[in-house]
């Protein structure tokens, strides 16, 4: 096993104690996936089967990476036996396998959250409760946090306290909507992305033989970004690898920063507990970046209580110092952000790839987007719409999914009538109000002549039993032909291509162009699967598509532009120069975090992730105003700036005077020094215009109050008072037409 010769001691540490249960804490950029590969491989070498391997990631790329570099130091046939995937992947395939113990088929839908959304829209107006109340992606967060703290529908409504903070929330017909909401959904023989957790756990509760199966099964269990997982997550493991105990979880405490979607840091916190006979393993090495941004990172997150204590160092250069851009408004900030850019991408001639601007809020990247397309300056915004949320495409994958899934109620809905076939709104109501009163599906109700001729004229009727046909004959062959066989004769014989085909404007060949697209990755999922012995039926392409995360679906990683995405979205990722945009109080840390220490502790551990995605270089920018709800608002400095150690800063920034004022041993990483008053202008004199021609940089000894200034940014000022000593000397200033400013003067570089 020379691989292992590639490891350093800790990670080969990590690597060969593959017995009983391990914690690896893998500090950013300490070589974390390295871990989990060789892990597995050494397993392999070892002898162990590969079926008996249980590998769990957050996205299918990680998954594919890992089983790709496996296959590269043992033979491939192993690697490709291997349970490794996703959550979500992995689940699906146990719950196609034990489906009907469910009152499931084993072609059932998986809904994405655009179809889990129009679902419950629909209900609302069944309801006739008011939307701008019960906003369905509000409803299905609500619904989501339940399925993820394993509470189902009934158990919901039994529940006091959930009724109470409903009723609180003025919305107390939440719990009746869950329950129709789980009902339409085996009705539509469907499941939700958060279904395939807690109907495992189901699974795993009501039939023990089943579980006894799957923990026999598997022997080994390694778990990816441990301090992500949920506590239906945590259950399924934890019943997995209750008997024979070879369990390895591997994550960073310091990276838990999601539990807006029910992730609980406690998992990882509380392992040894569970495994009380568990080793602990520290990868503290940062390979990824300088030794300036690891040092600044690591001043930040020891303030957190709720944390494995780790000391993670670089053996990297020393690097530049943390930039701080300052700005007047969000607009400014813009161009700030746009002027590094392009400064650092001529003369350092750096790619613009190479740089991701990073925000607490999708709203922020309008600002920034204007400003990069001002210069020029090529990006993209990281998870906006992907391919497979496309108009088109969402048209075509319906007819691919009511095929597979007759009673796919939202993909029928969606093409009953696209192309046009003259069955109106009025008529799918019908149909609907019809599967509802008889609580059938509306595929049922279609099937059903003697249903049908009851809500519709015979014209209609046909055009239905039209539609109907054409389903069915492709529902036919769908155990017999490949994916793409019948990807391809469904495009044409529904009227999608000639559809598109007869729209000549841009937009129009756009959507031709993404049929063909989507058509070439049918066949390629084809010729791959036919290639590698593996079925290549469509339902399983059904199954890869809808599964696929945001990460999966980036397909222009490797073009030359800036990268534009919320902090939340860069975990996991890494780019040479980082700038963090929006560094504001009650923007990063948000508003809700402020008042609660564990959000707070969150939000920290979220700034922690900003910093350690950059290889060399970092930035970090703020406005002292900001446009919100329709007008400007006064902002303050980020904590979390003050919070860095000033020795791995750059600029003219003290954070002390950029706050509201708070108990310096509560939030900075360093006490206010001492001050005295050196003088103080008793009045403030009109404020003359200083051409900029006659000026000449001033030392700082020779600012007293009254001294008039010139700023580069701010223009002419004059000094009103002065404090501080040494490195820490200030000078408050009243500018002619900024307003008054306290200033750092060993970073000002005045005028006079």
């Amino acid at each position: 096993m020379n691989f292992l010769n590639e490891l350093n001691s800790k990670q080969l540490e990590a690597v060969e104690n593959t017995e009983g249960p391990s914690l690896v804490i893998a500090g950013a950029g300490s070589g974390k996936t390295r871990v989990l590969t060789y892990r597995i491989a050494n397993l392999l070498a070892k002898g162990v089967p590969p079926y008996s391997i249980l590998a769990l990631t957050f996205t299918n790329k990680a998954a594919k990476e890992m089983q790709k570099r496996i296959s590269q130091l043992v033979d491939y046939n192993s690697a490709s036996n291997l349970w490794m995937g996703t959550f979500h992947s992995i689940f699906s395939r146990i719950l196609r396998f034990e489906a009907n113990k469910l009152g499931y088929s084993s072609n059932f839908t998986i809904y994405d959250t655009q179809d889990s959304k129009n679902l419950i829209r629909s209900i609302i107006g069944d309801l006739k409760l008011d939307n701008k109340v019960y906003k369905p992606n509000d409803v299905l967060g609500r619904i989501s946090m339940a399925k993820n703290n394993l509470i189902v529908a009934d158990v919901y409504a039994q529940s006091s306290n959930i009724i109470n903070a409903d009723k609180k929330a003025q919305k107390p017909h939440i719990a009746e909507i869950y329950k129709l909401y789980q009902q339409r959904c085996k009705q539509c023989d469907a499941m939700d992305f958060d279904d395939l957790l807690l109907q495992t756990n189901i699974l795993f509760r009501d039939f023990p033989d089943v579980l006894e199966k799957y923990r026999n099964k598997f022997r080994y269990v390694l778990v990816d970004e441990y301090q992500d997982t949920n506590y239906s997550q945590y259950l399924i493991i934890k019943k997995l690898s209750q008997y024979h105990r070879n369990i390895c979880v591997v994550g960073d405490d310091a990276q838990s920063i999601y539990s807006f979607r029910g992730a609980r840091i406690e998992n990882i916190l509380n392992f040894n507990v569970d495994y009380p006979e568990s080793k602990l393993f520290k990868l503290e090495r940062n390979y990824r970046s300088t030794t300036t941004i690891v040092d600044a990172a690591n001043s930040v997150i020891h303030r957190n209580k709720e944390q494995i204590p780790k000391t993670i160092f670089s053996e990297n250069e020393r690097g530049e110092k943390i930039k701080i851009l300052r700005a007047l408004s969000d607009k400014e900030e813009g161009n700030l952000i746009a002027g590094e850019i392009f400064r650092i991408a001529n003369y350092e001639q750096e790619k613009f790839s190479d740089f991701a601007v990073l925000y607490r809020t999708n709203a922020q990247s309008r600002i920034l987007e204007e400003s990069l397309r001002r210069k020029n300056i090529p990006y993209r915004v990281y998870g906006g719409l992907s391919f497979y949320q496309r108009k088109e495409i969402k048209d075509m994958m319906a007819y691919l999914r009511l095929i597979v899934n007759n009673n796919d109620e939202e993909a029928l809905k969606r093409i009953i009538n696209y192309p046009q076939r003259k069955i109106g709104e009025t008529t799918i109501e019908k149909i609907r109000s019809l599967a509802l009163q008889k609580q059938v599906s509306l595929w049922t109700v279609i099937s059903n002549n003697d249903l049908l001729s009851a809500i519709v004229n015979r014209p209609t009727a046909e055009r239905i039993n039209g539609f109907r046909a054409l389903i069915e004959k492709f529902s036919e062959r769908v155990e017999i032909d490949s994916a793409y066989d019948i990807a391809n004769s469904i495009a044409l014989a529904s009227g999608i291509v000639e559809e598109v085909s007869n729209d000549a404007t841009p937009e129009g060949i756009s959507r031709k162009e993404n049929i063909q697209e989507l058509l070439n990755a049918v066949k390629s999922f084809s010729e791959t699967a036919y290639k590698e012995g593996i079925n290549d039926k469509l339902a399983v392409f059904l199954e890869e598509v809808s599964l696929l995360t945001d990460q999966d679906n980036d397909k222009n990683a490797d073009t030359n532009r800036v990268t534009l995405m919320t902090i939340h979205s860069a975990k996991g990722l890494e780019f040479p120069n980082i700038i963090v945009s929006g560094m504001e109080e009650e923007l990063f840390p948000s508003q809700q975090s402020s008042t609660r220490n564990q959000a707070l502790e969150e939000e920290r551990r979220l700034f922690y992730v900003a910093l350690t995605r950059a290889e060399k270089r970092v930035i970090l920018s703020f406005s002292t105003t900001r446009y919100r709800n329709g007008q400007t608002m006064s902002r303050h400095c980020s904590r979390f700036i003050g919070e860095i150690n000033p020795l791995y800063l750059e600029g003219f920034l003290d954070p002390l005077m950029e706050m509201p004022r708070r108990e310096p041993e509560k939030t900075f990483s360093y006490k206010r020094p001492e001050s005295r008053t050196v003088a103080t202008a008793q009045k403030v004199q009109d404020i003359p215009d200083i051409p900029f021609a006659n000026l000449t940089p001033v030392d700082t000894d020779a600012i007293t109050a009254g001294t008039f200034i010139y700023h580069l940014q701010f223009g002419s000022g004059q000094v009103i008072a002065v404090e501080g000593v040494g490195a820490n000397k200030k000078a408050k200033v009243q500018f002619k037409n900024g307003g008054v400013k306290v200033l750092l003067l060993k970073f000002a570089k005045l005028y006079k």
